[in-house]
């Protein structure tokens, strides 16, 4: 459908971003010429991917950027322990192909990412620790040259950005930061067991303090 293509591209672009209500169906009719029938079942549509989240005598709010997320919200997928479950299997798997094919650049990404990590953990804040500590997972990822790991890293990466915000306790446990500097140095150092093994580790340690 046309119309549910343009207020998907709305939603990607960020016109609507995540957890905004949208427009009204007369609103939305009168911007696009068209019927409030032919808004209404483009609202439907996306409704029925997870991408929006129509609540009775409210509106329609944004729920999700992508279809994949939507359907992990929308089946109730995304609970913190089962993304990290998941991002455990994903990044061991990537960390141990990083060991392998990770470039100069991506060793100097990582080791960029860990350095702004720790510089806003030492100034408190939250925001910018939040956003290091995703570029250094996600580095990972990148890192293991695989592009199908990396397209479905990125796939769920409102739920893993949401992971990573959840678990973000300043000051955080010396386990956590310790095992990141340990799985720089594992995929530094070539070894692939240790990169792995490491990563799920590091997962590990962050559940651990989720009970705090």
């Amino acid at each position: 459908m046309q119309v549910a293509g343009q207020f998907r591209d709305l939603i990607e672009a960020g016109a609507w971003p995540v957890g905004a209500k949208i427009p009204g169906e007369v609103v939305l009719a009168g911007e696009l010429g068209v019927s409030r029938g032919t808004v209404r079942e483009a609202l439907r549509a996306l409704s029925l991917t997870g991408l929006l989240e129509p609540r009775v005598g409210d509106g329609t709010y944004v729920r999700a950027t992508n279809e994949i997320t939507g359907v992990l919200v929308r089946d109730e997928l995304s609970a913190l322990t089962t993304v990290l479950d998941t991002r455990a299997g994903l990044e061991a798997a990537s960390a141990r192909l990083a060991a392998a094919h990770a470039t100069p650049a991506d060793l100097s990404g990582l080791a960029a990412a860990l350095h702004t990590r720790s510089v806003a953990h030492d100034a408190g804040d939250r925001p910018g620790y939040v956003a290091a500590d995703l570029a250094f997972h996600r580095g990972v990822v990148r890192a293991s040259g695989n592009p199908l790991l990396l397209r479905l890293y990125d796939a769920v990466a409102e739920v893993v950005t949401r992971s990573i915000e959840d678990t973000a306790f300043l000051p955080e446990d010396p386990r956590v930061r310790d095992s990141h500097d340990r799985l720089l140095r594992a995929i530094r150092d070539g070894d692939r067991d240790g990169a792995a093994a490491t990563s799920y580790r590091l997962i590990e340690s962050v559940k651990s303090t989720i009970a705090r």
